[in-house]
Order: C-alpha cells, then structure tokens, then sequence
C-alpha cells in the first residue's frame, strides 16, 4: 500500500500480471465468478478503447444479462467521469505511478497524448512508451479529426533531460502547426526549423509522420531519418520502404518528400522506434506483429513492451516506443465515432 504525502487516503497497488484485473483490461470482456457465498462482478472502465481500469462490483448472486448490461453501461459513464475529473487533479496521475518520475520522465510524459488509444469504426490507432533507465527522447502523438488521422513518432538524441528539451521543441512545433491547419509537409517544415533555431550542432530529432485521409483511405508519411514502418495485411508482414529524408533540426530551411500508400479494410501498420530492435537481438518485432494479428491494437503494443522488458531483464538502453494504426475501412462519418467500436 501507498500513503499520500497529505492527507489520510490511501492507494493500494494491485499487481495485474496473471491476475483478472490484466485480463479484463486486456480482453476488455466482463468477468464474472461466485465463491464464498459471494459473486463478483468486474468490467473494464473503456473510453473509445482508451483502457482507463475496472470497476469491480460485490453481489449477493451472480447477475443476469439485464444487471450485467447495466453494469457495462455504469462502467462506460464512469469512463467519463475519470476522463472529465483527471484534468483537475493530480490524484488519478498519483495512483497510476508505482515510482517516482525523473524530471526528465515527468517532461516526457507531459508530450505523450492523453489517451494512449483511440478507437472509432473506420480507424484504431494505440501507442505504447517503455522508458529507458536514463529517458531517451521518444514520443508518439496522434489526433484524429472528422476527416483526418494525424500520427507522429519522434527519438531525440542523447538521454535525459537534453533529449527531454529537444523533443518538446519537435512535438510542441508539430502540434502547433497542426492546429493552425497546417498539412503534413507544412508541419514537417516549421518543427524542423523550429529545432535547428533552438538545438546546438549535433542535436537532432529522428522522425516519422503520418496523416491518414479518412476519406480516400490514403496514408501520406515523411520520414525523418526514422526506422521502416511495418505493416500487416492479408496474413503476411512486411517493411513499409519509404525514400529517408536527413533527421528534424539539423537543417533549416529544407523540405520533406511526401510519400502516400493506399489502405485497404483490415491493415494493422506499426510505427517503432530504434529502441524496439536496438535494445535486444531476442525480439522479433514482424515475428510478433503476425503472432498477434487477432488482438486488438492496444494489446499489440503491451505485448511489445512486455517484451522488450523481458528479453533486455528490464534494463533498457534506449527508450522502446511503438505506435499501432489499425484501418477496418468503412465511411469518415463522424457520427458514427460517436460511439466507441466495441473491442
């Protein structure tokens, strides 16, 4: 157990390895057993596939079709509720830290997107960070608008706090242009000479983004000195070869080549940086991305950080990040992504 600093509340921290609580967050599937003249009930805490945790309920019998919907339907609003009251709070950040931050890491968290999942009925986009025992500079960030999925993964150079400061230079530029309207190759350009107004020689940022036009169902990426994206489709798993531009900041002034590839209903592409391959020889990236075509895109980056703890014995080099884009294809109807496709 853990005790706050001030105050008398306390925060208890359940290991989830093997446990109903991991599976329920990840199969996202209602749970419900009876023993000990008791039952429980426990449903994942879900807003648009975003795994928030899980509302555990005690009954007197196990519940039927009617409770258990109106349980899903309480866990859903209490969905809401968390995603609402976070914002004002420190106490939900509180709880979910097992250890104290770094500066360093406290600077990188605040550049990763809210949520690490976004689902809709046209398009699924989940990223995972595993962070290096000295943070190494990685960031994803995605935003999706009625027409448009914008989706980036970034790798400062060098560790710390250095690499923490050059990769709020890139993402703070990105995000600003991107909410001036800006396309891809507009942002590509103000963020890279944003970092080389702000960056001494030798520091750079490598870089791959990502705008999905939801309505012709194409992909336009840049890639910034940054490694291949793999993608999935029909069964087989390859690199996405895409021509490499020199990475952000090291030259102002110079434009990027835009590269666009179709999608069809059902391709899974997965962003990663250097850290998924450079960390360890054990893990097979492709290999796992075909062993996990059946799990949801949230599950599939888990499974990699997982595995790159494993196989590294929880001692990384560099940061891991991967960032999951599943396209099921159908219409850009933003009325449709009003609610979240079911996992």
């Amino acid at each position: 157990a853990r005790q706050r600093q001030e105050g008398a509340r306390h925060a208890y921290a359940e290991p989830l390895p093997g446990t109903a609580y991991e599976r329920v967050l990840r199969t996202q599937v209602v749970e419900a057993t009876e023993g000990d003249g008791k039952a429980t009930v426990m449903a994942p805490v879900t807003d648009r596939g975003d795994a928030i945790g899980v509302l555990e309920l005690e009954l007197t019998e196990l519940p039927d079709d009617e409770l258990v919907t109106d349980v899903v339907a309480a866990a859903r609003t209490l969905a809401y509720v968390v995603v609402a009251c976070r914002r004002h709070t420190d106490l939900f950040e509180w709880a979910q830290r097992t250890q104290p931050f770094t500066l360093a890491a406290e600077i990188q968290r605040r550049l990763l997107p809210a949520a690490f999942t976004c689902e809709t009925a046209q398009v699924t986009v989940s990223g995972w960070l595993e962070p290096a025992n000295a943070v190494g500079g990685d960031t994803f960030d995605y935003a999706l608008d009625r027409d448009t999925l914008h989706v980036s993964i970034t790798d400062a150079v060098g560790h710390d706090v250095t690499a923490a400061v050059l990769a709020t230079v890139l993402v703070g530029s990105l995000r600003n242009a991107r909410r001036h309207g800006a396309d891809l190759l507009t942002q590509a350009a103000r963020a890279n000479d944003a970092l080389a107004a702000h960056a001494t020689v030798g520091q750079f940022v490598t870089g791959q983004l990502m705008r999905v036009d939801r309505r012709s169902a194409t992909a336009t990426l840049v890639n910034a000195g940054h490694p291949f994206p793999l993608r999935l489709r029909a069964g087989r798993v390859e690199e996405i070869e895409l021509d490499i531009d020199l990475p952000f900041g090291l030259e102002a002034g110079r434009a990027f080549r835009p590269q666009r590839i179709p999608l069809l209903a059902g391709d899974r592409i997965l962003l990663i940086t250097d850290g998924m391959v450079e960390n360890t020889e054990e893990l097979d990236v492709a290999d796992l991305l075909l062993r996990t075509a059946d799990l949801h895109s949230r599950q599939v980056v888990h499974l990699l950080g997982d595995e790159i703890l494993r196989t590294t014995g929880n001692d990384l080099r560099d940061d891991a990040t991967a960032v999951c884009i599943d396209w099921h294809g159908g219409t850009a109807d933003g009325r449709a992504d009003d609610d979240p496709a079911s996992s």
